[in-house]
C-alpha cells in the first residue's frame, strides 16, 4: 500500500469549500461562466484531489451530478471549481442542471486527504473512512466515503457498487487488471439547499 498526505481542512475551510462549489455551479448554470476562486483560504493552495456532489431535494431526492478526482496537481480551490462545473454539466448525469433547479440542490465537497493503492481492497477498506475509485478497461468510477454508511452497505457491496458505477461487472474489483484506489477525505455538505453546512 502507498499513501500520500493531502490537506486537513478546518470547519471554516470546509464551509468555504461548499460555498465555492455552489458559487461555481450558479455562475456556470446562470451565466455559462467559470467562477474564479478569488482570494483563497490558505488550505485551498494545497495540490490535492476533491469531489463535488449535487443532490436534488425534490421528491425522494436523487443524485443530480458528481465529478472530481482523487488526485490532482492543481490547487484545491481550482479543483473544487472545475469539479462543480463538471457536476452541473451534461457530462455528469446526462443532463445539464437548469437555473430552475438551483433552489432545490444541495452541494457537498469531499477534499481528499490520503490516497491508498491496495492489492486487497476487502481487507484494507474501512467503511466510513475510505472512498473507493476503480479503474479498468478505460472505465472508471468512484463513490464518497460517506455513501456506504448512508446506505448500510457491507464492504463487498460497496466495492460492487463502485464497479457498477464505472460500468464494469460488479466483481471487477477482484480482477488483476482493475486498479482499486482507496482515499480518505473530509466531507462537508449543505443540510438543505443553500443552507447551513455540516461536516460528516
Amino acid at each position: 500500500m502507498s499513501q500520500r498526505q493531502g490537506v486537513d481542512l478546518s470547519y471554516e475551510d470546509g464551509a468555504r469549500a461548499v460555498e465555492l462549489a455552489r458559487e461555481a455551479v450558479e455562475s456556470y448554470v446562470q451565466n455559462g461562466q467559470r467562477e474564479h476562486p478569488g482570494s483563497m483560504r490558505d488550505a485551498f493552495y494545497a495540490r490535492t484531489g476533491a469531489f463535488v456532489r449535487l443532490e436534488s431535494t425534490c421528491g425522494r431526492g436523487s443524485l443530480r451530478g458528481c465529478a472530481g478526482g482523487y488526485r490532482s496537481d492543481e490547487q484545491l480551490g481550482h479543483v473544487i471549481v472545475d469539479a462543480a462545473i463538471e457536476a452541473a454539466s451534461d457530462s455528469s448525469c446526462g443532463s445539464e442542471v437548469t437555473p430552475s433547479e438551483l433552489p432545490n440542490l444541495t452541494v457537498s465537497v469531499c477534499a481528499v486527504k490520503n490516497v491508498v493503492l491496495t492489492d486487497d481492497p476487502l481487507a484494507d477498506l474501512e467503511l466510513g473512512v475510505h472512498g473507493v475509485a476503480v479503474d479498468g478497461g478505460g472505465k472508471s468510477g468512484w463513490l464518497y466515503p460517506t455513501v456506504p454508511v448512508e446506505n448500510d452497505w457491507s464492504e463487498r457491496e460497496y466495492l460492487d457498487r463502485v464497479c457498477r458505477k464505472a460500468r464494469l461487472p460488479p466483481t471487477a474489483w477482484q480482477d488483476d487488471d482493475v486498479v482499486v484506489t482507496l482515499f480518505e477525505g473530509q466531507v462537508f455538505r449543505e443540510r438543505e439547499a443553500d443552507g447551513s453546512i455540516e461536516q460528516l
